[in-house]
């Protein structure tokens, strides 16, 4: 016996980059987070903090990407893949987030501010468009719009 019926398979794939999408966001986001707090205090410790939560976040980033390949290839996830321009967002993020990284892997205060701090800032301007503009498909999925 199977656990869903013929009519509700579809609706029980889950896609697997749902999983792993959300990591990368909040990294970037407590990641300008600290480098506003370095900014305010000249503690080296949030630069420190900084460059790992990059790293975090560009690491789950990766699974994201891999696990949406392998959603691509999955027939049942079709209705809840992200758009095209969702995607493309994700992909800019990362290569922001990349970018960041390589910034604040100098050292000291240069290492931060200002480039390291705008391109946190831009990276999380990004994450919001991105999450708009996913939020808008799976509305519409919602209410069949």
């Amino acid at each position: 016996m199977a656990l869903f019926p013929a009519r509700n398979r579809d609706a029980a794939a889950y896609p697997m980059q749902s999983l792993f999408v959300p990591f990368p966001f909040v990294c970037f986001t407590l990641a300008l987070a600290t480098d506003i707090a370095f900014w305010q205090s000249g503690n080296v410790m949030w630069q420190n903090f900084s460059a790992w939560l990059l790293f975090a976040g560009l690491l789950f980033g990766l699974f994201a990407v891999l696990a949406g390949f392998i959603d691509l290839l999955r027939p049942r996830t079709r209705p809840l893949r992200p758009s095209f321009l969702s995607a493309l967002l994700y992909l800019m993020i990362l290569v922001l987030a990349a970018a960041n990284s390589l910034v604040h892997a100098g050292d000291g205060w240069t290492a931060v501010v200002p480039f390291g701090l705008a391109l946190s800032a831009l990276t999380f301007l990004m994450c919001l468009v991105a999450a708009a503009a996913s939020a808008r498909k799976y509305a519409r999925l919602a209410w069949r719009v």
